[in-house]
């Protein structure tokens, strides 16, 4: 099951401030250890280093706000090439894992585990705002692509209290390049979860090695995809059709599970 486990800023504890204790035994704050891309001397705007790596197969993360019924808003990230990695924090710098901030305004609210989160109105002072959610490595180094942070930024209004709260993603920076468009798949295999049950029932799905495959997901409750040995994740909303497409490149046979209910959805056998 993936937990969501936050450390809400305040004193020295958390990244930017010394080493803590969630640091593994002798590591210590941006120690920037691991192989995985290039550290660069550059730094993000809480001032930890940036780790480059190329854009084919980065980290990618998507922010979507949307107002809680009972207060503040329901955050969620859906992310791409990338995994949420609890138990390794402090670690040496993972391809493709880690962690992500949560910051208003250019000041750190949380750290985030995992792909969901509650933001409080009482976080939120009157107003329009900036929430940004950016992804980092287990060693505190900040995913960056063309020496830019991979992050997502969202546009939030907080009115008085008592007022319905709003948001809407940023515009795009003119001149910004398009997001790359998604190849087609090969194959697709279309799978429905409704009261603990797959349907159509669980089986094996045959595929060449280079084939592409997508998974298209609908979820009565959020959940979260993975597929086993490829380390690909995929959010799934409640009640909304999620999509992830892969590339078959190594051969074998792979589990495709929710994490929270833990249901196996399909297997690929990759020949």
């Amino acid at each position: 099951m993936v937990a969501l486990l936050l450390l809400l800023t305040g004193g020295a504890a958390g990244c930017g401030g010394r080493a803590t204790t969630h640091h593994k035994p002798g590591t210590t704050h941006e120690q920037a250890s691991g192989e995985a891309g290039t550290l660069l001397d550059t730094r993000d705007g809480s001032g930890h280093r940036l780790r480059e790596v190329p854009a084919q197969g980065a980290p990618q993360v998507r922010l979507t706000v949307r107002p809680d019924s009972e207060d503040g808003w329901n955050l969620q990230l859906a992310v791409t090439g990338f995994r949420f990695t609890p138990d390794s924090t402090g670690g040496a710098a993972l391809p493709g894992a880690g962690h992500a901030h949560l910051e208003l305004d250019g000041r750190k609210l949380a750290r985030l585990y995992g792909p969901w989160f509650h933001l409080p109105a009482a976080q939120v002072p009157e107003g329009p705002h900036t929430l940004t959610a950016r992804l980092y490595a287990d060693d505190h180094t900040a995913w960056a692509v063309a020496g830019k942070p991979v992050e997502a930024t969202v546009q939030l209004t907080a009115g008085p209290p008592g007022q319905d709260p709003h948001s809407h993603p940023a515009p795009a920076p003119t001149g910004s390049p398009e997001p790359p468009q998604t190849p087609a798949a090969d194959r697709t295999v279309t799978l429905t979860v409704r009261d603990g049950k797959v349907s159509p029932p669980p089986a094996r799905t045959e595929l060449k090695r280079g084939e592409r495959i997508a998974l298209r997901v609908t979820s009565d409750r959020a959940d979260t995809l993975h597929v086993h040995g490829y380390d690909e994740e995929l959010a799934l909303p409640a009640g909304q059709e999620a999509t992830l497409v892969l590339t078959a490149d190594r051969t074998g046979l792979f589990e495709v599970e929710t994490h929270a209910s833990r249901l196996v959805l399909t297997q690929l056998l990759v020949r």
